[in-house]
């Protein structure tokens, strides 16, 4: 890997083009989080490779570089939020009780049902969740990257966990109708009844 990202230094495309092939699927990863659709994550993933070209000299090599990489796909799809999509839809943590109990995570969920699950939230509540509950952000910190109130902050994230508690619940009442199917059919089988 040190021999590629000397590669990027030196501005070699061919060692660029390792780096991105390399760091493809884990960067899309990130930006599909941030991102409504597959194409605004490849536009906000591109954006940040060229940042990572452009700025490669300034790694230290004494640390993860795929947590030096990570971070700019984050910062980038922050800043594309920023740019094109605006809060709209936020209110402070203040006008709102706490209603609910946390959100129950279904072994059963593949990782694209859960990417499809926040892709699903607004931008706001999205970018919010996306940074306090995966990336590991503080609120203090992500008022300040949104620059929003620490309580928009909050209230972002406590409507986007109640939204996601919704969508699983509702996908935990498909799941017990569907095996509830399956078990009168196999049963009607067996009694030698039809359905």
């Amino acid at each position: 890997m040190q021999e590629i990202i000397r590669g990027c230094i030196r501005k070699d495309r061919s060692s660029q083009y390792l780096l991105y092939k390399e760091f493809y699927g884990y960067c899309m990863g990130i930006c599909k989080r941030y991102a409504l659709r597959d194409l605004d994550a490849a536009e906000v993933m591109n954006s940040a490779f060229l940042k990572v070209f452009n700025h490669i000299e300034k790694y230290d090599s004494n640390k993860p570089f795929k947590a030096w990489i990570g971070r700019i796909m984050t910062n980038t799809a922050i800043d594309h939020y920023r740019t094109n999509l605006r809060f709209t839809d936020h209110d402070d943590i203040n006008e709102h009780e706490y209603i609910g109990s946390r959100a129950v995570v279904y072994d059963q969920l593949a990782y694209n049902d859960l990417l499809d699950l926040i892709q699903g939230l607004s931008p706001a509540y999205r970018t919010v969740f996306n940074l306090y509950a995966i990336d590991g952000y503080s609120h203090e910190e992500i008022a300040e990257f949104l620059n929003i109130s620490i309580g928009t902050s909050k209230s972002n994230l406590f409507k986007a966990r109640q939204k996601l508690q919704e969508r699983l619940s509702a996908i935990d009442t498909v799941t017990k109708s569907l095996k509830v199917g399956t078990a009168n059919d196999k049963n009607n089988k067996v009694n030698g009844k039809r359905a």
